[in-house]
């Protein structure tokens, strides 16, 4: 059988590569997509105790997470919308099985969630804790090009995993560009204090309601 024939497979097979692999940069573009239709909708739930959103969100990420490992990745929506995005971006190829791996504490999480928040119609601080994770999980993947779920594969399996993001699996010493003296370290903690110095200072003065600059204001509503 050809190449990329098979409809239930994990990862495409790449001239060069020795194991199954897949577009780190589609998979950045679909975490960030992810990231943001969950931020928005645990935010209406924190903010306005409006879960209808997060239901549906919770739906989404659980049914497409199912597509990526059970059938195949090239399948899932959210990597199709990533890959049309970056469509143009030279690809970045990572193995395949650590990125799998990752997937199934995803399923786990997102299972859990489908069950508590959509099935039982509840919230906990065992919801909120597992919504953290995802943001956080999805957050690393679309900002830093960071699987944390990717890191407790070499934990598990007891394997080194191949062909990972910005080749950090390899040993290497960091290139000067790459590194941190004393002061850029300095300079953040600096401005650190200059943030904290200024809600101090000025967090009353900031609280106060903005005026209409033309003398313009929105009528409120009257029931």
């Amino acid at each position: 059988m050809a190449k990329g024939n098979k409809v239930f497979k994990f990862g495409e097979e790449v001239e060069g590569y020795t194991i199954p692999v897949l577009n780190e940069r589609e998979i950045r573009a679909a975490a960030g997509i992810l990231f943001v239709l969950m931020f928005v909708s645990i935010f209406l739930a924190a903010s306005k105790g409006d879960f209808l959103l997060l239901k549906y969100a919770v739906v989404i990420f659980l049914t497409d997470i199912l597509i990526r490992v059970l059938v195949n990745p090239k399948y899932s929506p959210s990597l199709i919308i990533g890959r049309s995005i970056v469509h143009n971006q030279v690809p970045e190829y990572v193995g395949a099985k650590q990125k799998k791996f990752a997937w199934i504490i995803g399923i786990v999480l997102a299972a859990t969630m489908f069950i508590l928040v959509v099935v039982v119609n509840s919230y906990s601080p065992i919801t909120g804790i597992i919504c953290l994770i995802c943001l956080i999980f999805l957050f690393f993947e679309s900002a830093f090009g960071i699987c944390l779920g990717c890191k407790f594969y070499s934990i598990v399996y007891k394997e080194k995993a191949q062909y990972c993001p910005g080749e950090v699996c390899d040993v290497k010493a960091r290139q000067d560009i790459q590194k941190t003296s004393w002061m850029q370290i300095l300079i953040v903690l600096g401005f650190i204090a200059y943030i904290t110095l200024t809600v101090v200072m000025f967090n009353s003065k900031f609280s106060v309601k903005p005026h209409a600059l033309f003398g313009t204001e929105i009528p409120a509503q009257t029931k």
